[in-house]
């Protein structure tokens, strides 16, 4: 399938490894100038070399994307070396404190939103501008789907509750410009030193596959490589009348109907 992509120039932040890699990987394959971007540079070097095999068209910037000056540099980096972003995976995310209401301070609870909302948000106020003057934009948030129900814990849940309601918003406000804005809500997804991944090193074999069980009717964890299709079918023409929602890639795992 041809997704209509090639040559748009694509930004996929936390793109060393895991779900972020997956999307680059993804979206590489269908002819976009990719640009990834993480902390670890032999990570980051790694996986560029790796995805230069598919499209040479991919450079990567190491870059703390939780500074906001940095986002700033990254985004003039990129239109100085490329030109201006037409599709934006945010993608960085995850947990400061593992506690619920009683055992999370509010600073852990502000760090939790500083992770994933802030350079989420700034960077879409960065690559608006551009979007709209060219009439066409995709913007793709990476939530979770204890975004969207019961689990986790509190501060990760509620950052991407929050995160989903962002989408939203402004997708119902960039749509008459042409820009679609989407959220990919994965479960279970097992990748190299991801916490799904830890959680089946450090338990037995029958307490993993007790979870599966209860949890997953598909049978097995999730991997990466069909969440980052999905990302990259959500940042192509093809969906061009979606926008707005938030999707599960999850096995079964979620039980809300909505």
């Amino acid at each position: 399938m041809d997704l209509g992509i090639e040559n748009k120039i694509a930004l996929v932040t936390g793109s060393s490894r895991g779900i972020g890699k997956a999307a680059a990987i993804s979206l590489a394959k269908e002819g976009a100038k990719v640009v990834i971007c993480g902390r670890n540079q032999n990570t980051l070097d790694t996986t560029l070399t790796e995805i230069k095999k598919i499209n040479q068209n991919i450079i990567g910037i190491n870059c703390d994307v939780t500074e906001e000056k940095n986002l700033i540099t990254l985004v003039n980096e990129i239109k100085t070396q490329i030109g201006e972003i037409d599709i934006l995976i945010n993608n960085v995310g995850g947990s400061i404190n593992r506690e619920g209401i009683e055992g999370t301070p509010i600073k852990d609870l502000n760090k939790t939103f500083d992770l994933n909302l802030n350079p989420a948000i700034k960077l879409m106020q960065l690559v608006i501008p551009n979007m709209k003057q060219q009439n066409w934009g995709r913007i793709i948030n990476i939530s979770s789907v204890y975004g969207r129900e019961l689990g986790g814990n509190l501060s990760y849940m509620t950052a991407k509750a929050a995160l989903n309601s962002i989408t939203k918003h402004a997708a119902i406000d960039l749509a008459p410009f042409g820009i679609l804005v989407n959220a990919v809500a994965p479960g279970p997804v097992s990748h190299k030193d991801g916490s799904w991944e830890k959680f089946q090193q450090n338990n037995s074999k029958e307490v993993v596959q007790n979870f599966i069980n209860e949890n997953l009717p598909i049978g097995k964890f999730g991997w990466p490589e069909p969440v980052g299709d999905l990302i990259a079918f959500l940042s192509s023409e093809n969906s061009g009348f979606i926008t707005g929602t938030c999707i599960n890639i999850d096995g079964g795992w979620s039980k809300s109907i909505n």
